[in-house]
């Protein structure tokens, strides 16, 4: 197809060829039938379809990887941020464990105790975040790529994601807990 440079300026020009086999094998081929056309014409840059399609969806796939990361890494510092305000939680209240364990308080009762305030801990974070996410939709609508910014699937699915991480983050401290002994708390204080 002749297009005139007037009609669509462009600064450069493609040759597309459609074959049934390895097109990388008619790279000779078509630089030879080009030569027969006009021998001065310089040809580069021979590309398959997949490769074209590769290199221009190389951005989107730089960003898409390191928003998964910075993922990762944020779900693994919550994790963190939630097994260290646990633990702290727990530390402060070993006197109020003791003299529950001391009273007669079972061990699935306390952990029942420490998993139910880390729990609620994180609902409270999790409605923060979601509409922190809801308000900033507008920023990463951009990013997004077959996934509406507001898509409930995915945002109940990152809450389930975070509540579970949050649990296994409160099971150590509230495990912990359950194992404390009343008279070794008692004498400390």
């Amino acid at each position: 197809m002749y297009v005139t440079n007037d009609q669509s300026p462009t600064f450069f020009q493609s040759l597309i060829v459609c074959a049934t086999m390895d097109p990388l094998r008619l790279q000779h081929a078509i630089t030879d039938a080009v030569h027969q056309v006009n021998k001065d014409q310089a040809v580069t840059q021979l590309k398959t379809l997949d490769q074209i399609k590769a290199e221009s969806m190389a951005g989107n796939r730089l960003n898409s990887i390191m928003l998964g990361s910075f993922a990762a890494v944020a779900l693994l510092l919550s994790a963190i941020g939630i097994y260290g305000v646990i633990s702290y939680s727990v530390v402060q209240r070993t006197h109020e464990i003791g003299i529950r364990t001391a009273l007669g308080a079972n061990s699935v009762g306390v952990m029942g105790l420490i998993l139910r305030s880390g729990m609620l801990m994180t609902i409270v974070g999790l409605a923060i975040g979601l509409l922190g996410a809801l308000a900033l939709t507008r920023l990463i609508a951009t990013l997004l790529f077959g996934v509406g910014a507001r898509d409930p699937i995915t945002m109940a699915g990152v809450g389930t994601i975070l509540a579970v991480v949050a649990a296994f983050a409160s099971y150590v401290p509230a495990r912990r807990a359950a194992k404390v002994d009343p008279v070794i708390c008692l004498r400390y204080e």
